[in-house]
């Protein structure tokens, strides 16, 4: 076989590859939808949250408005109003419908976004019968990315959209899973200081605010082996944690204050009994798994009555270097929900796939970053503000979408997604 026959047979398998990708993505989606009703796909928890219906017609716009309308020959746009409907925060893009007010989109109904991704789904595998250059496949991939981006928003607002239904109602039966007893008290592990490379290395997919690779200079600190537990947790409520202004900063003070806060996100109290709401419904807290749904400001003040803090985004990537990626969700695998950590085993615990774990890093860009040109360039680049950087993914993150790199971002009062702390200290 020729050196040219040969190069061309492995861009048509790579081809095959990234469209098998790109179709099992889309599929995941209404996998992950199909337990819902239309009812359910319409309504909006708040503003934060978006309709499940909204997130299947935004992705699939996605695709459209970026590829298909570009290179795909002959491509007929389904619906001209969609724009409005669908664009997220897009403004080269033209105006849309604002984010607080997506769940009055009654109209088009979830059979016609089904049609919609139908429609789409169809002209995808026609773009690969056409042919794709380098330029197409890379749009491709930022749009499974995206999808799978979307995938965990769409369980994290469901959540939250049963969460206020008196029925609490669940979106998947609780699974058995083996009765866990009260985690073991948390080891650390210790990491030297030194000049160390961080952001990704451009060996497979990452996302802009991932690069450039860079040199940091990391002081030596001990990072707990396993995250902070609902247990835990309990303890610092019952010590006065959210009552006790000493360990809060001022806006988170005010926050708690202003919103009422006295436990995470979801939960209450029922006979003397803390109980969760969870996409498995509602249920008794479980003490040894990881705290879930607190903000940045509670995640804060725990680190400081516990007398440690939450670790920078670069010890938390230095501590992740090496460490097997692990965890995830698929439509019928994953908890749906964080896992207590298990006995101890030397190493670091929990680093993926349970909670997104805070850090103190403001969400900046790293040195000699530039946003990607043209519409694209919006994606992270004009959030870098005000937000805090998480790494880790979480139980509903899709398997395979995260990695060491990856980089997070919340406001600090934000608690809806799922999101946790590990523990960080000084080497004295």
């Amino acid at each position: 076989m020729t050196r040219q026959k040969s190069l061309q047979r492995a861009t048509i398998e790579g081809q095959r590859f990234l469209e098998n990708r790109l179709l099992d993505t889309r599929h995941v989606s209404h996998e992950l939808a199909a337990p819902l009703s239309p009812e359910d796909m319409t309504v909006q928890a708040m503003e934060d949250a978006s309709p499940t219906k909204w997130h299947l017609a935004h992705v699939t716009w996605f695709f459209e408005t970026f590829i298909l309308a570009k290179h795909l020959i002959g491509y007929r746009v389904f619906d001209e109003d969609f724009n409005y409907c669908f664009n997220s925060y897009y403004e080269s893009q033209g105006a849309r419908q604002p984010r607080p007010r997506r769940g009055l989109l009654t109209r088009p109904s979830t059979q016609r976004v089904m049609a919609y991704r139908a429609h789409v789904d169809e002209a995808l595998r026609a773009l690969f019968d056409q042919g794709i250059d380098a330029e197409v496949a890379r749009l491709i991939e930022i749009g499974i990315n995206h999808e799978q981006q979307h995938q965990e928003l769409l369980l994290t607002d469901i959540l939250a959209l049963f969460a206020e239904n008196p029925l609490r109602p669940a979106y998947r039966q609780r699974q058995p899973r083996a009765v866990e007893p009260e985690t073991a008290a948390r080891g650390w592990i210790d990491f030297p200081g030194d000049i160390r490379l961080v952001g990704h290395s451009g060996d497979g997919f990452a996302w802009d605010n991932e690069a450039p690779r860079h040199e940091v200079l990391v002081h030596a600190f001990r990072l707990a082996d396993r995250l902070v537990t609902n247990g835990e947790w309990m303890e610092f409520m019952a010590d006065g944690g959210y009552s006790t202004p000493e360990h809060w900063l001022a806006d988170g003070w005010a926050t708690v204050n202003r919103e009422g806060w006295q436990a995470p996100l979801y939960w209450e109290q029922r006979d003397c009994e803390w109980l969760a709401m969870s996409l498995e419904g509602l249920h008794a807290v479980d003490r040894a798994a990881p705290v879930c749904h607190v903000s940045y400001y509670e995640a804060d003040a725990f680190a400081r009555w516990a007398g440690k803090r939450l670790p920078t985004e670069m010890e938390w990537e230095v501590a992740a270097q090496g460490v097997e990626v692990a965890g995830g969700v698929t439509p019928a695998g994953a908890a749906l929900r964080p896992l207590p950590a298990g006995p101890p085993d030397g190493g670091l615990r929990q680093m993926y796939g349970h909670v997104w774990q805070w850090t103190q890093s403001a969400y900046l860009p790293y040195p000699r970053y530039r946003p990607p040109a043209g519409a694209l360039g919006e994606y992270n680049g004009k959030f870098m503000v005000s937000q805090q950087v998480l790494r880790g993914g979480s139980c509903a993150t899709p398997a395979g979408h995260t990695r060491a790199t990856y980089r997070n971002f919340f406001y600090p009062h934000q608690r809806w997604q799922f999101v946790g702390l590990r523990l960080a200290a000084e080497i004295q």
